[in-house]
Formats: structure tokens, C-alpha cells, sequence
């Protein structure tokens, strides 16, 4: 491990690598099915911010993990997350037409096509984790699976869609996006965790407080951004939220009052990770770039 390095270095270099590590398990279009693979491709590739690999990698930094044994988590979440946008993005779900400054998937490809690449994505995820260096790819597979689930990301969206048009208090609010957003970033954490030598029960505590601060901390940001941003710095259609009438922070707390509580949850992160020791360096520099990101 290299403690030496820039955060842009640091950051730059991971993000090359779980996109090598996509292109690997994602493979060349080609038969049986060269369509589907193509739009999987599409929809994982040369784009986004990747932090959720970012947070598996600088997890696994805390417990002395080589970097290669982080490699099979760093993919999958990033799966998971690329077949979570897919999904998002149907017409059945949010109907956005621009992901990452491109066409969505299922406006490049079709709906039964989107549907589909989001489907195998997903499958693939558990692939990766199982063929990896893992020490328990069992129990990797089980953390994941639960983040992804009816008790994480898709009870999360569950939850969001039924919400439309209400102004939820801020405590279902805060539940509603632990599941949607915050549960595959606590998942990155803890399977960054796990791929080093055994931690200590204390340690994973800490690093899941830090990731649920950091992860509710991820989506304030995003509901800033939604209002105070554009498409061209997001990459995806901006104001969105607003116009469909989700429950956002922003809606209820106002713009001011969710910058401010968005740093509130950094702080807490920081502290979060007190105990963890110079090892957290870099789950620390990614708690400050969550939140004072621009898109």
C-alpha cells in the first residue's frame, strides 16, 4: 500500500483498475446474445464516479488487504450499482432519458433489452464475488445480497416510488434512502473490509457507522446537486426529483439547511473513524470529497 499518494493519484489509479476489472468480467459482445452484452457494456462502462469500488478499496486499506484481494468486491458493487441505474431508469420506474452526459439504457437499447442487461448485471455481480480472492466469498455474497434486496436498494426504491408527492418526515425520509442509496455503500465498506485478514468485530462497527453516516451524507449531496446543478456537471438530467414530486432534503429541509446537514453527517463519519486508526486516511479523504463534490 502506498500512503504516500495524492488523493487524485490515489483515487485516479482505483478507478482505472475496477474499470479494467469491469471490462474483464464484462467481456466482448459476441454470441450467444452480442445485443446484451453490448448494452451490459454500455451501461457499466467509461463512466461515473465509482466511489462505491473507491469505498471497498480504502475499507480494505484499513485492514492491511492487498489491493488485489479488493478487486472482486470493487466490481461487484459497481455491478450491483450500474444494473441499479438501469433499472432507475425504465420508464416504469423514474423515465429518465440521460445517465452519465449519455443516452440511457433503455433509450440506446430498448426496454426489454435495458430490462435484461440490468438483470445479467446483477447476476454477474454474485459471479465476480464467488470467483474471487475473497477469503469467504459465502459470506461476501450474503452481504451483498441483503444490501441489494427487498431489506436494501430495492425496498429503498420501493419505498421512494411510493412516496411520490408526499413530504415524508425526515425520519422516514432518512430510512428511505439507508435502504435505496446508503445500504450498497455500507455493503462496499464492509466487503472491503472482509477482504483482508479477519477484523475485529470493533473495527467493522466503526467502518459501518462510517459508511452509514457517509452514505445518507452521499444522497443530501445528491438532492443539492438535483436543485443546484445541471445536466452537463451531473451527467444526468437535473431537476428531476423536483418535477416528479420525490420526497428530497432539499424539499424538506431547504437548500441551506441540507448543505449544512449533509456536513454535519461528514463530521460524524470523521468521527466514526476515530478509532480505526492512520489506516482510514483514505475513507476520510472520501468523506470530504462526498461531500463537498460538484456533480
Amino acid at each position: 500500500m502506498r500512503d504516500d499518494l495524492a488523493w487524485e493519484v490515489w483515487s485516479k489509479e482505483r478507478q482505472v483498475r475496477v474499470e479494467q476489472q469491469l471490462d474483464h468480467l464484462l467481456g466482448p459482445p459476441g454470441p450467444p446474445a452480442a445485443s446484451l452484452a453490448e448494452a451490459m457494456r454500455y451501461a457499466t462502462l467509461g463512466g461515473g464516479k465509482r466511489v462505491r469500488a473507491l469505498l471497498a478499496y480504502a475499507a480494505g486499506e484499513c485492514v492491511g488487504a492487498d489491493v488485489a484481494s479488493v478487486d472482486a468486491a470493487a466490481a461487484a458493487v459497481e455491478l450491483i450499482h450500474a444494473y441499479s441505474l438501469v433499472h432507475d431508469d425504465l420508464p416504469c420506474m423514474d423515465d429518465d432519458s440521460l445517465r452519465r452526459g449519455k443516452p440511457t439504457c433503455h433509450v440506446a437499447f430498448g426496454e426489454a433489452s435495458a430490462l435484461l442487461a440490468g438483470d445479467a448485471l446483477q447476476s454477474l455481480a454474485f459471479e465476480a464475488l464467488a470467483r474471487g480472492a475473497l477469503a469467504d466469498p459465502a459470506r461476501a455474497c450474503v452481504v451483498l445480497a441483503e444490501a441489494a434486496g427487498a431489506r436494501g436498494m430495492a425496498g429503498g426504491q420501493a419505498v421512494d416510488l411510493e412516496a411520490v408527492g408526499r413530504l415524508l418526515p425526515q425520519g422516514e425520509l432518512e430510512t428511505m434512502h439507508r435502504l435505496k442509496t446508503g445500504a450498497l455503500i455500507r455493503a462496499a465498506v464492509r466487503l472491503g473490509a472482509l477482504a483482508g485478514p479477519a477484523p475485529a468485530a470493533s473495527l467493522l462497527e466503526a467502518l459501518d457507522r462510517f459508511a452509514g453516516h457517509a452514505g445518507l451524507a452521499f444522497q443530501v449531496v445528491d438532492d443539492v446537486l438535483d436543485v443546484d446543478g445541471d445536466a452537463t456537471s451531473l451527467g444526468k438530467t437535473a431537476g428531476k426529483d423536483a418535477a416528479q414530486g420525490k420526497p428530497t432534503y432539499v424539499a424538506l429541509l431547504g437548500l441551506d439547511r441540507a448543505r449544512t446537514y449533509a456536513k454535519a453527517l461528514r463530521s460524524e463519519a470523521l468521527a466514526a473513524l476515530a478509532e480505526v486508526g492512520p489506516g482510514a486516511r483514505r475513507l476520510r479523504e472520501l468523506a470530504d470529497w462526498i461531500v463537498l463534490r460538484q456533480h
